[in-house]
Formats: structure tokens, sequence, C-alpha cells
């Protein structure tokens, strides 16, 4: 083999190693997103306006998913969905700096030799384990064990490149702070992660292609690169999304900028140098350092950075002409599975507080014979036939992204809740239009009447109002359940009761036909809420056991 084919040789397999790095580290980053669930997502709600606990929430959050540029991602789509403030995120993200810097600090250590062993168990486990959560597992092990695989394949066959003209004259050039800077931007913006940008500098620093001084400023530069795709991410977001990224982006480029004179002013370099030989650990350490100080610098000003993002992005949000809309979820959030649950979540139960607030506004129109309130009933109704199919296309989009097993029963349910609260809406409509009628033939329904539709209005409001607790709360709590089971049986024997009541009332005369058919249609509808109302109570526990028998969904 000639000498050509050797070096094109090379080539190939250290882009090839390149890639196993590169999926590697995706690989690693989802399982552990995945796996951390339930933990993530309470960690997130953990977070206050304190900006220091919010930057701890970022090193947490990022250190246990491996990708700051994730995180950031998810804050941008937080703040979009009215998650997360604008002071929040920023504690987050200035934190995420430091979480990031885990994986630089992991693959200083020499452990390649062990990852065809972790390949292996990983794959074993993803490809035997029937279980979600144990398939996850087995993705972060098979995932670590790539990454380590390929960042040993990629570095062995870069060491004729450490030898070749080309290539010392290309590191000489980017040694130099401006183009250092701009190659790290570039570098990291390109391959959107800059824990994979640090280690390919690892693995360069390896082999002896890269020292230090010719990485400093690389570095710096792959800092500012990271935020290429939050900048993307909040493209067409609302104005505190966009200030976000933006003041995401200020802040490294602060702590670029007080690195760079740090370094030209300072013995820095051979401070880090000093502490070990090994270039992949003084890399490692520089990333480390970098994302510390600036943090505990900038974090204080971060009031200031904020004030300067809203002087750039000038101006309030835009006052909404309509709600049909989505609020808490977008596309944004699908990439993190945990919190898209949880945030849909909050979709449905804005959806059943409209449904129920409906309800009420219905009746109230029935029985004051108010027809102002059935137009603001028929306002909600397409608020809430909008809601139904925005969230059952979200659900279906959530649903094709891989999700822990406890995710995947909530959203099977999620359907079903929509379907039960959209329902409601429609026999509150249903109401309205009876009591439309009523106004316009001036018709009114007997003392008797009135006061039965009031108890079961009462006792609707009872079963509907716990049901929405229980899906807000998601708890199975056996005495709220057995509340709303013998509370919707009392409701069933009542309309039965109210019936043969009222059919009494025509053979007696004490009202007309034409309200008597009217008297019949409403309690109709209030049965059926009551039953809508019931399968949402019990959707996310369908077989609770409970003395009463669980309503079958209608």
């Amino acid at each position: 083999m000639s000498i050509d084919e050797t070096l094109v040789s090379q080539i190939i397999l250290a882009l090839g190693g390149l890639g196993l790095f590169l999926y590697g580290m995706k690989l690693l980053g989802d399982g552990l997103e995945l796996a951390a669930g339930e933990k993530l997502r309470k960690i997130l709600e953990k977070i206050t306006s304190n900006k220091w606990l919010g930057a701890l929430v970022g090193v947490i959050v990022t250190a246990v998913i491996q990708s700051s540029t994730a995180v950031s991602v998810m804050v941008v789509g937080f703040v979009n969905a009215q998650l997360m403030s604008l002071g929040q995120a920023m504690g987050v993200l200035m934190g995420a700096t430091i979480g990031t810097t885990v994986t630089s600090l992991i693959l200083s250590f020499n452990i390649s030799k062990y990852a065809p062993i972790f390949i292996f168990i990983g794959a074993f486990m993803v490809v035997l384990s029937k279980k979600n959560n144990t398939r996850y597992a087995g993705q972060i092990i098979a995932g670590f064990g790539i990454l380590f695989f390929g960042m040993t394949t990629m570095s062995s066959n870069l060491k004729p490149l450490a030898q070749s003209d080309f290539f010392s004259n290309m590191i000489s050039s980017i040694s130099n702070p401006v183009f250092g800077i701009l190659f790290g931007i570039f570098f990291a913006a390109l391959i959107q992660s800059s824990s994979a940008a640090v280690g390919i500098l690892q693995a360069l620093g390896a082999v002896g292609a890269l020292g230090l001084s010719d990485s400093m400023y690389i570095i710096y530069g792959i800092h500012i690169g990271a935020c290429f795709t939050a900048v993307l991410s909040s493209m067409g977001a609302t104005k505190d999304a966009k200030r976000t990224s933006l003041s995401y982006v200020l802040f490294t480029v602060f702590g670029t900028g007080i690195f760079t004179i740090i370094t030209l002013l300072t013995p820095f370099t051979l401070l880090v140098q000093s502490m070990t030989d090994y270039v992949p650990l003084q890399i490692s350490l520089v990333h480390i350092i970098t994302a510390i100080v600036s943090t505990v610098i900038l974090l204080p000003c971060n009031n200031l950075i904020i004030k300067i993002s809203c002087f750039i992005i000038p101006g309030k949000e835009d006052e909404e002409k309509e709600a049909c809309r989505l609020k808490y979820v977008d596309e944004r959030i699908l990439k993190t599975p945990p919190i898209a649950v949880n945030q849909i979540s909050k979709e449905i139960q804005r959806m059943g507080k409209l449904s129920k607030k409906n309800f009420g506004l219905s009746m109230d129109s029935l029985l004051d014979k108010d027809e102002k309130l059935i137009t603001k009933v028929e306002e909600n109704e397409e608020v809430i036939d909008y809601l139904n199919h925005a969230i059952t296309s979200f659900l279906v989009k959530i649903n094709g992204i891989p999700l822990e097993d406890r995710d995947l029963l909530k959203i099977g349910s999620y359907y079903h809740v929509v379907s039960d609260m959209e329902r409601i809406g429609d026999h509150a409509e249903n109401i309205c239009e009876i009591s439309s009628r009523i106004i316009e033939k001036e018709e009114s329904f007997s003392e008797k009447a009135i006061e039965e539709l009031n108890d079961l209005r009462g006792l609707v409001d009872k079963v509907l109002q716990n049901s929405l607790k229980l899906f807000e709360t998601q708890s199975a709590d056996p005495e709220l359940l057995e509340i709303v089971s013998r509370t919707e049986q009392e409701i069933d024997d009542k309309t039965e009761l109210y019936k043969d009541n009222h059919i009494e009332r025509l053979s007696k005369g004490e009202c007309n036909a034409t309200t008597g058919t009217l008297f019949m249609e409403l309690l109709t509808n209030l049965e059926r809420i009551a039953d809508h109302s019931t399968n949402i109570a019990f959707s996310l526990y369908p077989h609770q056991s409970l003395s009463s028998a669980t309503p079958a969904r209608i």
C-alpha cells in the first residue's frame, strides 16, 4: 500500500471515529435525559427567582443530560411556554456552562480499553430488554462505550496529521486570539455541541497534534458557538424567549472577553500546565475554570445583562387578540420528552378549567335568562375546540418520541381526557341552546323544576371539580375517587327521580309540553357531563378498586 493510500485510509478511519464519537455522545445524552425523566422534572420545579439556585439547577440538569446545547434549547422553550421567567432562565443557562464541563473531565481519563465491554453490555440491554427504562440504561452504557471507542479510533488515526506541514500551519494560525475564537465559534456551531467540540480538541491533544496554548482561544470561542442552537430555537418565539437567547450570547461573549484578557496579560496558560502534563486534562481544566469563573463573575450582573437584552430587543409582548393558541407547549419542548409530558398536562388542565367555566356560565344563562353569557360560552367553546385539535395533534407528536413507561401510559390516557373535556364543552353549549330557546319564547320552568336543576347543578359541579383536581394532582386518592364515584351514582339516581317527577308535573298540568321537553334534555346533558367528568377522574387509574362501579366511557 502506498503512502497516499495509507494516509487516505487513516483519514477515513479518523472520520469514522469522529462519527462514532458524536453518535456516542448523542446516544449517551438522550439516554440520560430519558432515564432522568421524573427527576429532571422535579429538579426544574424547584427553580425560584433566586439566581444562585437557578444556576445550581442549571449545573445539575446539564450534568445529568450532558448537553448545555439541549438545556439552552429547553430553557428557551420554557420561557416561550411561560414555564420560566427571563431572570430564572439566565441563572439556569449560566449554570449550564458549568454542568457541561463534566463531559470533558470524563473524557480526560483514559478508559478507552474498556469501551468494547460497555458497548457489549449496553447493546445487550437495549436488544433484549422489554422495559423502556432498562433500554434507556442500556443506551447510556452503550453510548458511553461508543463515545470512547470513537475517540480512540479518531485519536489513533490523527497522529500523522500532527507531523504534516499543512496541519502545523493551520494550528499556528488559530493560536492567534481572534482566529482561535472565530474558529471555536464556527466549530461549536457546526456540530452543535460544546462538549463534543472540546472532546475533539482533547483527542487531538492526546496524540500531540494540539497543545494547550493552541487550544485556549478555541475553547473560549466554543463557549460562544454553543449558543448557536439556542439562537436558532428562539426564532419565531416570544420576545422574552429571544431575549433569553440573546442574554445567553452576551454572557458567553463577556466571559470570553474576560478570559482572553486574562490569558494575554497573566501566566494563566503556564498555571494550568503546572497542574498536569496530560494535554486532554489541561484542556478540560481550562474549560472548567472558564465556565466556573465566568459564572461567578457575571451571575451577580444577571440583571444588567437582561437590561441590555431588553434594550436591544425593546417593547412588550403583543397582547393576544384571541386565546386560540397553545400557551404551555411548542415544538422546542419536544426535545425534552419528560418536560413535554408535564407541559401538555398543563395545557389539558387549562382546557378542563375552560370546560368547567362554560358549564357554570351555561347554567347561569339558563337560570338567570342572561343572553350575554351565551356569547361568552360560544367564545370559550371556540378555544375549547381549538385546544381539542391542537392538544391531540401534540399528543401524537409526543407519542412518536421515546418516553418512560409511566409517561407512555399517561399519554395514552390523555387522549381520552381531552375528548371527555371537549364533550363537556359541547354539553354546556347544548344547555346554552336550551337557554336561548327559553329566553326567545319567554318560557319558564316551575319552581320545583328549578329547585331540582339547582340540586343537580351542585352535584355535577362537585364531581367535575373533584375530577379536575384528581387529574391536576395526578393522584389516586381513594377517598376522592370514592366521592366522585358516589356523587356520579347519586346524579344518575336523581336524574331518574327528577324525570319521573317531571312526568308527574306534566300529567297534572303544572308545566307545558315545550318546557317539559327542554327539561328532559337538560337532565340528559347534566347526567352526561357527570359521566365525562367521572371518566376524567379515573383516566390515569382506570383499574382503581372502589366499592362503587367505575363508569364506562361513553
